[in-house]
């Protein structure tokens, strides 16, 4: 229900940022005015409370409400009636490139210390989610997750299943809200859904606001509809995300100090690029190869699926998969394991792009390619560039293992 329901969020940030505009910073005299879109602000998240308690772009606005609150001296009691909206002037800060150098985060966090180590997380396909600490995993996962959890933003997927009756889940929806920083920027929520990508933030924004870094946090559209990236210079962080098909794909690349900034890492709920998939929602691909093959085969031929992809036996699907995944490591599998349980050749080009966004953000090229589950090893454990002897004659055994039940 939390998945479906009309939660209004969205409306009540962008009518409290279109009405505020640059009003809390031109003085005390602007404060009544701002606290007075406050409370309206706080009355029309009160008003949506009920539907959207599984959402958070809402818990994370009713936090940002009371920090305002306490910043600009507001009294929770008090005229709630919108203020007049504001035209911002010529040349706003969509326009503003000379951003203070602690929105810069190489130039003001590490002015005197080595260069930052960056880290990568991704999520793509059935899903299948590589972690921060480059352990990989596919899950099941569906309905409404945390993807990352920290001080700076929060990131928050929707996974639903790919077939009617399947366990087979994908990313129908992505939240990513960029908390208030200092002077660079303000909050934003970025929201895409199935077949709305938007190019811009939910207040239609495409920089980080009114702030007079603004620009260290920037929306652009790669291609149309399909590829756009974010750009948050003042944590280092870029974050892809990309409509393959009908489905979402997520990826980031971000600095291990702003990926640790958690209030309290012991207490902290579950957060799946750093902790992973719970044990109960990971798949192990040895262990349901089988189940794999006949439940593939029946979703295929079954009655309520008329309009369904083109099928896949375990030969042809490794052979598609080869056309863009030339190195059999775990995009390679990934990809065929969507193949035969979805049928739908979308699948294949995620787990493509998926890796082309790893050559991109991941900055250890040795660790590029991982070759065996490492849900159970230690962070970071990969295999060689090399395929090891055990892993050809495991995915020999594999193959004769479906061939023999296809």
């Amino acid at each position: 229900p939390t998945v479906t329901s009309p939660c209004k969020i969205l409306k009540c940030n962008s009518e409290f940022w279109a009405a505020t505009s640059g009003s809390h910073h031109l003085g005390t005299e602007e404060a009544p005015e701002f606290c007075t879109a406050l409370r309206a602000y706080a009355h029309c998240t009160r008003r949506t409370a009920r539907t959207c308690r599984g959402d958070l772009a809402y818990h994370s606005a009713v936090h940002g409400i009371d920090d305002l609150m306490v910043q600009h001296n507001c009294s929770k009691d008090g005229p709630t009636s919108q203020p007049r909206l504001r035209t911002l002037p010529p040349g706003d800060s969509q326009e503003r490139s000379d951003s203070p150098e602690i929105c810069h985060y190489e130039k003001s966090f590490h002015k005197h210390s080595a260069a930052p180590n960056y880290t990568h997380c991704g999520l793509f396909g059935d899903p299948h989610l590589r972690t921060f600490t480059d352990t990989f995993q596919t899950c099941k996962v569906q309905g409404a997750w945390p993807l990352i959890d920290n001080n700076y933003l929060n990131v928050q997927v929707t996974n639903t299943p790919v077939l009617p009756g399947s366990a087979a889940t994908a990313t129908s929806k992505l939240t990513i809200i960029f908390k208030s920083f200092q002077e660079c920027v303000d909050q934003k929520v970025y929201q895409a859904e199935m077949d709305e990508l938007p190019a811009a933030f939910a207040d239609g924004s495409k920089n980080g606001g009114d702030k007079h870094g603004a620009n260290s946090l920037k929306i652009t559209e790669k291609v149309s509809g399909q590829h756009i990236e974010i750009q948050a210079k003042y944590i280092g962080t870029t974050i892809v995300v990309r409509q393959v098909g009908r489905y979402l794909t997520f990826a980031v690349r971000m600095p291990e100090e702003v990926v640790n900034a958690v209030e309290d890492r012991d207490s902290q709920g579950l957060y799946l690029c750093l902790r992973g998939c719970p044990q109960n929602q990971q798949i192990d691909f040895q262990t349901i190869r089988s189940t794999q093959a006949t439940e593939g085969r029946a979703h295929r031929k079954g009655p309520s699926l008329p309009a369904a992809p083109k099928a896949f036996t375990y030969e042809t699907a490794t052979a598609k998969c080869r056309e863009k995944l030339p190195v059999e490591d775990l995009y390679f599998q990934s990809c065929v394991f969507d193949l035969l349980t979805t049928g739908d050749v979308n699948f294949m080009l995620a787990a493509y792009y998926a890796f082309e966004d790893v050559k991109m953000l991941h900055s250890n090229k040795d660790k590029l390619h991982l070759y065996e589950r490492t849900r159970d090893l230690a962070p970071g454990n990969t295999a060689p560039s090399g395929t090891p002897h055990s892993l050809w004659v495991a995915l020999l055994c594999l193959s004769q293992c479906w061939l023999g039940l296809l």
